[in-house]
């Protein structure tokens, strides 16, 4: 009758780990909504728009860690490219994502893994959150640019390295290190009161 009884507990999830993953679950979906909120803040700067896509991706990697943030990526990534209107302009579809600019929005989910990684490894001081949200960027940027000069060149428009650079990195450096510097602040501040 004991035995039963213990199997039956280990059985039953323990409350806390369920209480544990239904934040969870309601922390990535939180932070999917925000980033494609943030996504829809834009000023259109030629074939690569301005957006506030990556302070959301920063942020939520940065508070989330990189589990978490990563996954709210993806599922921002996934929702998009199934066709539902979360990208830049309320746009989706895998017409998107193979489209000219849809390396930098695959490029997002390795800004979060970078990110995530350092927040979980050094926690969430100011230099290593600058330090990850750095890292990250510049992988999306390879990723996104290298895609973009791809994808341009085999619908015949010559592309090289520095117009591509012209077009999808330049204009976007400074606009980009604010970003850094606001999620930096809001990752720090934001984690002191959330203990997230």
């Amino acid at each position: 009758m004991e035995n039963s009884m213990n199997n039956e507990k280990q059985n039953k999830p323990d409350r806390s780990t369920a209480h544990r993953l239904l934040l969870d679950s309601i922390y990535v979906a939180l932070f999917a909504a925000v980033i494609t909120v943030c996504s829809q803040i834009q000023i259109p700067l030629g074939p690569v728009p301005f957006t506030l896509q990556t302070l959301g991706i920063f942020t939520a990697a940065g508070l989330l860690g990189t589990k978490r943030g990563t996954l709210s990526t993806v599922i921002y990534v996934l929702l998009g490219a199934v066709g539902v209107p979360v990208f830049a302009g309320f746009s989706g579809g895998i017409g998107i994502l193979t489209g000219a600019t849809g390396g930098y929005i695959i490029g997002f989910i390795f800004t979060a893994l970078a990110t995530g990684l350092m927040s979980d490894i050094f926690g969430k001081k100011l230099w290593s959150l600058a330090v990850g949200m750095v890292a990250g960027l510049l992988i999306c940027y390879i990723f996104g640019t290298t895609w973009f000069i791809i994808v341009s060149n085999s619908s015949g428009n010559t592309m090289d390295i520095m117009t591509a650079l012209g077009y999808c990195v330049f204009p976007f450096l400074i606009p980009d290190a604010v970003k850094i510097v606001a999620a930096v602040v809001l990752v720090n501040r934001l984690g002191k009161i959330l203990k997230i």
